[in-house]
């Protein structure tokens, strides 16, 4: 059976995992700079954490500068703006569970993408960069797919 046709394209979109540090800050910016103009990107995590510095370095990589990115809760993000998404893409369980319980009271759509964290990898400098490219490539294809005009990426 066919999947039923997408209803229009997200207007506001969330990224939210575990301490708005690594996987949804990564999320946040790819998306925002595919679409500077077509959508409005935010992220979020459960806990606040600390920008992780070698999100910096591979998201620099590709041209992106997130060194300036401040983590947020969902708890602050509400305070500040209200949490006004038509879509919360959530990264980890913990995130997962924390957006399905803010929209019994919100109309957002919510949609689990389980990403791994790539902070507890062992190794050299190298090593660990590889690991962070790992997860900002399979975001980045993920991105793409769901948010491609048509479902096939662009370019």
């Amino acid at each position: 059976m066919a999947e039923p046709p997408r209803a229009r394209a997200p207007q506001a979109v969330l990224f939210a995992c575990g301490q708005n540090s690594i996987r949804s800050v990564m999320a946040e910016s790819l998306l925002a700079h595919m679409f500077p103009k077509a959508m409005y990107v935010k992220s979020a995590g459960v806990k606040k954490g600390e920008l992780d510095p070698f999100v910096v370095a591979v998201m620099a990589e590709l041209g992106q500068d997130v060194s300036k990115h401040k983590p947020t809760t969902f708890e602050e993000l509400d305070d500040w703006e209200g949490l006004n998404f038509d879509l919360m893409i959530t990264l980890s369980p913990e995130a997962h569970h924390k957006a399905l319980e803010l929209t019994r009271t919100n109309a957002a759509d919510v949609e689990y993408w389980p990403t791994a964290d790539p902070s507890g990898t062992e190794g050299n400098r190298e090593q660990k960069l590889a690991a962070y490219r790992e997860v900002m490539d399979g975001l980045l294809l993920r991105i793409r797919k769901r948010f491609a005009k048509g479902g096939a990426a662009n370019g």
